[in-house]
């Protein structure tokens, strides 16, 4: 079977779990990467059995690299733009971290380059490709819930507070290099967890029928500064014209990764989407039923899988639910007006 060579540039902690969804991956193999650290390189050559003239210390060279057909920046977010369109430069495939860029120009100069020249390209939300994502569409395409009228979809992640003591918290101190508190470097709940909370909006609203999703309003905006100047802590609802809604958060201080959507019949509870979304309880009237997500496999697996599959298809697109260009155009659209409120 032809395999999908995929190049990463950009061997932090996120690319380390991506990396190990090739595991499960019939039709992808990890061929190349790149990194200033030669101990990172080291690693990755004994941990996925890769060549030597397959590693990079220079990024150019592995986006140079004829044998490679895609290559997954997972750099940091302020590095983001211009990594994108030096690939563009060299009419290579991309896989960008979320988020892809922080201002909607970038987003549309990226949307033309690629285009122009026929290049495949999608944004790293990895839960779209999730089995459990693709039964809570089965639910809603099928009307179970009857129209849907609402939801309210949190991401957050206890970084500010060390473990609780009965209900005492004492709170950490903020390091202003690290990159989650650096407004230089992209920080901020916002950009690291609040763009989830904004796809899978539009995912949900995307199945309305009749509804526009290019006609919106944020409104309700609510932001707290921490002491680098970086959100810590923010939300908003995003309103469409046809009166559907969603309640978006997020947060670094506490733990909340729930999503919840109403619909005139019933309504669909999920827990931690972003993660496979272990438990999905859909309720009509009395009934409640339980989903319980039994996949162990690497969750990265399903998205690699899937964009390697568009590729062997000559496809530009990922296959519906990923996530496309139009898709970053709109998700950095709501991301610009929530930073900059």
């Amino acid at each position: 079977m032809k395999k999908i060579n995929w190049g990463i540039i950009g061997l932090g902690n996120i690319a380390q779990s991506f990396s190990e969804g090739f595991h499960n991956c019939d039709n992808a193999r990890l061929l190349a990467v790149s990194s200033n650290k030669n101990e990172k390189l080291d690693q990755y050559k004994n941990n996925f059995k890769l060549k030597k003239e397959y590693l990079f210390n220079n990024y150019e060279d592995l986006i140079k690299c004829g044998d490679v057909d895609i290559v997954y920046i997972a750099l940091p977010n302020n590095l983001h733009f211009q990594w994108i369109l030096k690939c563009t430069e060299e009419n290579k495939n991309i896989l960008i971290e979320k988020p892809a860029v922080r201002k909607l120009t970038e987003a549309k100069k990226i949307e033309k380059e690629i285009i122009d020249r026929n290049l495949f390209f999608s944004e790293g939300y990895m839960y779209r490709y999730y089995p459990q994502i693709k039964k809570i569409i089965e639910i809603l395409k099928t009307d179970q819930l009857g129209k849907l009228i609402s939801m309210k979809t949190t991401f957050s992640n206890d970084l500010l507070f060390k473990k609780k003591f009965f209900f005492l918290k004492k709170k950490r101190k903020i390091k202003s290099d690290s990159r989650l508190f650096n407004k230089d470097l992209g920080g901020g709940s916002i950009l690291d967890l609040g763009c989830y909370t904004i796809s899978f909006t539009f995912l949900i609203a995307s199945l309305i029928k009749d509804l526009d999703l290019k006609n919106f309003k944020l409104k309700n905006i609510k932001k707290e500064i921490g002491s680098t100047g970086v959100d810590i802590e923010a939300e908003a609802d995003l309103v469409f014209e046809n009166g559907f809604s969603s309640k978006i958060k997020s947060s670094f201080q506490d733990n909340e990764k729930d999503t919840v959507i109403i619909g005139e019949k019933g309504s669909l509870f999920i827990k931690d989407a972003w993660h496979g979304a272990p438990m999905i309880e859909k309720q009509i009237g009395k009934e409640k039923i339980k989903i319980i997500n039994q996949e162990t496999v690497n969750l990265y697996s399903y998205q690699i899988e899937n964009i390697s599959k568009s590729l062997l298809d000559n496809k530009k697109k990922t296959y519906f639910p990923g996530f496309t260009i139009n898709d970053t155009i709109l998700n950095t659209k709501i991301l610009e007006s929530w930073i900059n409120a």
